[in-house]
């Protein structure tokens, strides 16, 4: 079994000491780990302060940078995760993430939570995708 880090160059850098992906090699599997994921744009600047759907939005675009930087696709999502700081928005998430999940989703859970580690974030999405070796 062999592991990758990586920050494809598509989003923000990270802050602190993490990375936005890992790749796991177990023998004809590839897991991709993706962190939680805030409404960052490529210069790190949070996007859509006080706006759900914008957020989310931004969230799950650096999802599609992230995924694709690994030769992926939200249909290789097995797990996914979102935490919001408060359930007003809840809709406009379902709305905006219907957009990008494929018609079968994948396992998923939601969590209310009192912060994220920006204070003006309002949701943090992380995954989980299986790949193929031979992609």
């Amino acid at each position: 079994m062999r592991s990758i880090r990586s920050n494809p160059s598509s989003v923000a850098p990270p802050v602190g000491t993490y990375s936005h992906a890992a790749v796991v090699e177990a023998g004809e599997v590839r897991w991709l780990f993706v962190s939680g994921q805030l409404a960052l744009d490529r210069d790190g600047v949070l996007v859509g302060v006080g706006d759900m759907a914008a957020q989310t939005e931004q969230v799950f675009e650096n999802l599609v940078h992230i995924l694709e930087a690994h030769g992926a696709s939200f249909e290789d999502v097995v797990k996914i995760q979102t935490f919001v700081t408060t359930l007003e928005g809840f809709p406009e998430v379902r709305e905006v993430r219907a957009r990008y999940l494929p018609e079968e989703p994948p396992a998923s859970t939601a969590v209310q939570v009192v912060a994220l580690v920006m204070p003006e974030a309002l949701i943090e999405v992380d995954l989980v995708a299986v790949l193929p070796t031979s992609r």
